[in-house]
């Protein structure tokens, strides 16, 4: 499946990935991966404390324009670099078998995320994610 409109991760992961090719492989890996990218914030919080969560209910008063300043992340800190590292790894590790499923069902991620980018563009604030 190599055309030249695919990203070229997509590319690079059909050339490389031969361990994991099953459809089923790669929805257990690409599932294993986002619990990893998940692990690697939940350390960079209980283990290292570079970043704290403080989560509290986000208000939403009508008005989706003025909410959007009024919502948060409900992160305070920043990343440390060791911390970073870990999760940009470990987010690309989940980008890797994304692009792999991708592949198996002959989905171009390029299309789907110039799809994303012009869903969002016409509603805005009114695709309520």
């Amino acid at each position: 499946m190599e055309h030249e409109d695919l990203p070229a991760l997509q590319q690079a992961v059909e050339r490389n990935l031969v361990r994991h090719r099953s459809i089923l492989d790669i929805i257990s890996k690409l599932e294993e991966s986002d619990a990893k990218v998940n692990r690697a914030v939940a350390r960079a919080v209980t283990m290292c404390g570079c970043i704290e969560i403080h989560a509290s209910k986000q208000v939403f008063d009508g008005d989706l324009a003025r909410s959007l300043a009024t919502v948060n992340y409900h992160v305070n800190g920043e990343l440390c670099e060791q911390c970073r590292e870990q999760v940009e790894t470990e987010l690309g590790r989940h980008l890797y078998y994304l692009s792999a499923l991708c592949n198996a069902l002959q989905v171009d991620l390029g299309k789907v995320i110039k799809g994303e980018l012009r869903r969002l563009a016409a509603l805005g604030l009114f695709t309520l994610a």
